[in-house]
């Protein structure tokens, strides 16, 4: 039985993505083999080699695979598919792109959001916006799976010695091209990846306030700065610091929630982080019941206090 595992890079280099999603193929119980398909990924090919666990990294350069298409992707994937009993996405954006496409090529269910593995062919999952785990078994010969990274550790980045394979790419499909990207800079660290986040709601009342209040207790520790869907459908913050079931999941290991009541959605985005703090003037705010610590106070008050005794 072998696993294989797609790689999210950036062509220099492997996501951290890619090593969560290495730890849930070794339980697996098979050998772990991964994909690094893009343009000019060679150094990406040679970091995903360095990783340990895995025996073997197949590397497919070409200009068609520089974008990540689902398209081109899913056709590099299924020319290798049959030789895996197992093929591993990350649970982003990426992955939930391309892996139902696979699936449907396949003819399998996918099998979505995997935060444990229990044996070669049975899974855990969210579901009820992450109220519930189920446990899932899959009889198919091939299975299709994304990974929520936040359920698993890293594996080690350094000490594997996988050897590199070369492989053809597939031809280009002409289905999709792609046109461009317009990428939001930012100088802070990746939300999905940040040790610490600052995340704030709609009671920050105006964008211009989520900046004041926010931003310096995230410079003071080093933060990522995140938000409730309420605060970005309010304009406050960006799509791309949405935490939450339609956002992104996080596990840092420390979550500053200021001025968010705790919906579902939302608790369903952080409610592994390692220790969650909570500032809200509403006592029965939800966010206290998944709460490391409570600060039952008016956030204009707390965090320019908070700031001042950092």
């Amino acid at each position: 039985m072998t696993v294989l595992v797609i790689a999210e890079h950036d062509h220099a280099s492997v996501k951290g993505a890619t090593l969560n999603t290495v730890t849930a193929a070794l339980k697996c119980n098979g050998d772990v083999h991964i994909l690094v398909a893009g343009a000019n990924a060679g150094p990406a090919a040679a970091a995903a080699a360095q990783i340990a666990g895995v025996s073997k990294v197949l590397h497919a350069d070409s200009e068609a695979l520089a974008h990540g298409l689902a398209e081109n992707m899913t056709a590099q994937i299924l020319a290798l598919a049959q030789s895996y009993s197992h093929i591993l996405f990350p649970a982003t954006a990426s992955g939930k792109n391309i892996a139902p496409r696979l699936a449907a090529k396949l003819d399998v269910g996918q099998i979505s959001d995997v935060t444990r593995v229990d044996g070669p062919d049975t899974f855990e999952r969210p579901i009820y916006a992450g109220n519930a785990m189920a446990t899932v078994q899959s009889s198919e010969a091939i299975k299709v799976i994304t990974v929520r990274t936040t359920g698993f550790d890293a594996a080690s980045a350094s000490g594997g010695t996988a050897a590199i394979e070369s492989l053809a790419a597939v031809a280009a499909s002409d289905k999709s091209t792609f046109i461009g990207s317009e990428i939001a800079r930012n100088d802070r660290p990746e939300l999905t990846a940040a040790k610490i986040i600052v995340s704030g709601g709609r009671a920050l009342g105006s964008s211009e306030k989520f900046t004041e209040l926010l931003t310096p207790l995230a410079d003071k520790l080093g933060a990522a700065i995140g938000a409730s869907r309420a605060a970005v459908d309010a304009g406050y913050a960006p799509n791309d610091w949405q935490i939450g079931q339609t956002g992104k999941i996080v596990a840092p290991q420390l979550y500053i929630a200021a001025g968010i009541s705790g919906a579902i959605q939302h608790l369903a985005g952080m409610k592994d982080s390692k220790v969650i703090v909570a500032i809200n003037k509403d006592a029965e705010a939800p966010i206290f019941s998944v709460a490391d610590y409570g600060l039952e106070a008016d956030l204009f008050v707390a965090v320019p206090e908070l700031v001042a005794a950092l």
